[in-house]
């Protein structure tokens, strides 16, 4: 990648982040009027006060004004990502205003992924094979099997993304953090379109932090925490990274790590307890650490560090050294359980105290 192309990524960086920054009290004030408010009332949500939803329409001004600024010249995937993720980001707009069914949700969210996939050629075609005592290397799909994987990849991620938007600045966060594995790894191997579109999501999601961090002034809604999530599964499958996929279609795995264990977790608990498994619980990661006595900003912090850490060795693993990045993996791991066992710990003495203290 020339010198010219990182001039414009930083580029794109700093639009991306003034036009989310400066924009986000319109997009509240809008919400307001709108009464796209989300009000507290069940024990999943850990505001205790309306808070103003529709945050995500300044995160998509952001990425959509850095993108059209300094992509360049239009290529079929980019007019596909953009359509599909507008798509979903209408979709978000009407869910936060009114809320929708999960059937029509999951519909949409299904056309916009074939959006992609038909029009922008963007496909899971080949994987590694994961059988050792096969003489075939890879798997190589027929093109029918490639759109329903692809489809199911999108959709996922895209609900995953959603799923874990339970804390102030939690989904903005690990999606800024996921974003900058997608750009360091996509800069390495030279691929500008995957980079420009990662540095924009990245600088629309800082711009966004600063009012939605705890505690929280305006909240992203589906409006982003969907438009994120499409916008990750689709940057994670194209340009280089279908490489990776030949390769081990664990580097987008492991860059997308927190959501998809988080939502895979989600869904086979609800099922297991005969529930429709895209029903809301309180049984998300963030909210476990929340009842283990963790505070909101303890609670995301470590969920950022654990989407470091998963991004770290994706980035690790794309430079061809498998087992580095599972050393570095287990090593910090072991570092965030200590480090969470013993907050949880302070945190439980300091509640002892106080009830003594009472």
């Amino acid at each position: 990648m020339t010198r010219h192309e990182i001039v414009l990524l930083i580029a794109a960086f700093v639009v991306a982040f003034i036009f989310s920054f400066a924009s986000t009290p319109l997009v509240k004030q809008w919400a307001f009027r709108l009464k796209a408010i989300d009000i507290p009332k069940d024990n999943r949500r850990m505001h205790k006060k309306p808070i103003p939803r529709l945050g995500g329409l300044a995160i998509i001004l952001g990425f959509t004004v850095a993108v059209l600024c300094f992509f360049g010249k239009p290529t079929r995937e980019l007019i596909a990502t953009l359509i599909g993720a507008g798509i979903i980001g209408l979709m978000g707009v009407v869910d936060d205003i009114k809320a929708l069914d999960a059937k029509p949700k999951f519909l949409i969210q299904i056309i916009a992924a074939l959006i992609v996939i038909i029009g922008g050629d963007i496909r899971i075609e080949i994987l590694t094979n994961p059988n050792f005592f096969s003489d075939q290397p890879y798997l190589i799909f027929p093109e029918w099997f490639a759109i329903v994987l692809t489809t199911v990849w999108i959709v996922f991620i895209t609900n995953a993304v959603n799923f874990i938007d339970g804390l102030d600045g939690l989904a903005a966060g690990v999606s800024a953090i996921m974003s900058v594995s997608l750009v360091f790894i996509a800069v390495r191997v030279g691929e500008y379109p995957v980079a420009i579109l990662g540095t924009s999501l990245m600088g629309a999601c800082f711009g966004f932090l600063p009012y939605n961090f705890n505690p929280a002034k305006i909240f992203m809604g589906d409006t982003g925490s969907t438009f994120l999530g499409f916008l990750l599964a689709t940057m994670s499958i194209q340009g280089a990274f279908k490489s990776y996929a030949i390769i081990s279609f664990a580097v987008p795995l492991l860059i997308l790590g927190l959501p998809l264990f988080d939502a895979v977790f989600a869904m086979l608990r609800r099922i297991l307890k005969g529930q429709n498994p895209m029903t809301a619980d309180r049984g998300h990661l963030h909210h476990r650490l929340i009842d283990m006595g963790f505070s909101q900003k303890q609670t995301v912090f470590i969920l950022y560090a654990i989407s470091g850490v998963l991004g770290i060795t994706a980035v690790v693993l794309a430079e061809s050294n498998a087992l580095r990045a599972i050393l570095i993996l287990l090593c910090v791991l072991v570092f965030i359980l200590i480090e969470s066992v013993l907050l949880s710990n302070s945190n439980s003495e300091e509640r002892e105290d106080t009830d003594e203290k009472d």
